[in-house]
């Protein structure tokens, strides 16, 4: 694996990381750009004209300061949440419970800092460059191996870039995290158009194959040559379109929430019988979950597929933005009602926040939701991919993929773990667990 890069490039990154570690120590007091050349936060950003960019293929470097009155007014919108009535049952049947909301809220306004995932982020290398008319945000990574693996890493609804913070170090600094010096990666990771730090655009038309040609041109724009890509959720989607177009630079894909149900699975799952007969005890399992999903954890997909722009309470209430987030399928749920309860999971309740955080303080939650407007491909059906392919099955992902499932959809099959733990959110819960799948599933690629 060889790394081509510019000496402009080269620059950027060494002023970005001495940028990082000064932020750390010395903090902007404002939205307003320091004498580092900076992005602005994502307000600015989206706003931004021509005239601010050097070229549309320039890479400029990004940092993010909330104010503190942008600060003060979230506590001052969560403290003056007007409460609805308890559920009328024990369970989460009727959807996200008061009393979790309460304790939620309770932790949001008083001891949460929002302060400390600022300087996480602006610890890394964060840039912006202008792809396609929109501005693209993304952390770049190098591994001190020069012959790493450069990787993309996708994230999805209702995550950012937050959620794949935790497999950074492990990933391209391999030696200092149980892992060998051959398994280094450089790292990718992109904000998804109308998320987060990234732009939104101003037309129609951003699905994933729209994204997937855009990381493509974003990977080869950093000068990448070859490269492996990995994404669950929207970033599934995506990366699955990548391998679709098969840009001769994409040398496989690694998935952990891969387009693999057979279409008699589906017709069956569409109307609403039992599982088909003959199924293995795997494939019973995959079924019962996929059934429920459809049955009961669709709604909020619904909503967004038919009318985004109708979610203006989201964007309004912090209370309204996190119930709509943390309702997203009943085992994440389930799993973050605990950490709230205090219970030690894999995610925090500072987690939880920082990525809730993130698209209140960027004002990305209605245009996030339009991804799923502008997506018209089939979430769980094979694709006809033909590149190497690397499959993770979490059991608490919307659906346990079966290998015998995985092997029909993606011939050209490099590897399968299925795990013992997780669920949606695998580089988030489960780092180390997807950190060794990623390892794994590309060797042979090297």
């Amino acid at each position: 694996m060889t790394y081509v890069k510019t000496p402009a490039y080269r620059r950027l990154l060494v002023t970005s990381a001495l940028a990082g570690a000064m932020a750390l120590l010395f903090p902007v007091a404002s939205h307003a750009a320091t004498a580092t050349p900076t992005a602005a936060p994502a307000g600015a950003a989206k706003a931004s004209s021509d005239a601010q960019h050097a070229s549309d293929t320039a890479i400029r470097p990004f940092r993010f300061h909330a104010s503190d009155k942008e600060l003060a007014d979230l506590r001052r919108r969560i403290a003056a949440t007007k409460w609805p009535s308890r559920e009328l049952v024990n369970d989460a049947k009727q959807g996200v419970q008061l009393e979790t909301m309460r304790k939620l809220a309770q932790y949001w306004s008083t001891d949460y800092d929002w302060r400390k995932a600022e300087a996480k982020l602006n610890a890394l290398p964060q840039f912006v460059t202008r792809i396609d008319g929109v501005d693209i945000h993304f952390i770049h990574v190098r591994s001190k191996n020069t012959n790493a693996m450069p990787l993309i890493v996708t994230h999805g609804w209702p995550g950012s870039v937050v959620e794949q913070l935790k497999i950074i170090a492990p990933l391209t600094n391999p030696t200092a995290h149980g892992g060998a010096a051959s398994d280094a990666f450089d790292v990718v990771i992109p904000s998804l158009p109308g998320y987060g730090f990234s732009g939104t655009s101003t037309e129609t038309g951003w699905d994933p194959a729209r994204i997937a040609r855009a990381w493509t041109v974003l990977m080869k724009r950093l000068g990448y040559t070859r490269f492996v890509a990995q994404g669950g959720d929207w970033g599934d989607a995506v990366t699955e379109q990548m391998a679709v177009q098969a840009p001769p630079e994409l040398i496989g894909i690694h998935t952990n929430m891969p387009g693999a149900v057979p279409a008699e699975i589906e017709k069956a799952l569409q109307s609403g019988g039992p599982a088909p007969s003959g199924l293995s005890a795997d494939e019973q399992y995959a079924y019962g979950q996929l059934d429920f999903f459809y049955k009961h954890g669709l709604s909020y997909a619904q909503e967004m597929t038919n009318r985004p722009q109708t979610l203006y309470g989201i964007e309004d209430s912090p209370i309204g933005l996190a119930s709509w987030m943390l309702d997203h399928d009943a085992r994440s749920y389930a799993l973050i009602a605990r950490v709230f309860d205090g219970k030690p999971e894999g995610l925090t309740r500072d987690d939880v926040l920082d990525n809730i955080t993130l698209y209140w303080l960027t004002n990305t939650a209605v245009s996030s939701a339009r991804l799923y407007w502008e997506n018209k491909f089939a979430f769980f059906a094979p694709k006809g991919i033909k590149i190497p392919v690397a499959v993770s099955a979490f059991p608490d992902k919307l659906y346990q993929a079966p290998r015998s499932w995985v092997e029909k959809a993606f011939p050209n099959l490099l590897y399968y773990s299925r795990a013992e733990k997780g669920g949606h959110f695998a580089a988030w819960e489960q780092p180390e667990v997807l950190t060794r799948d990623l390892r794994a599933g590309f060797r042979s690629l090297r």
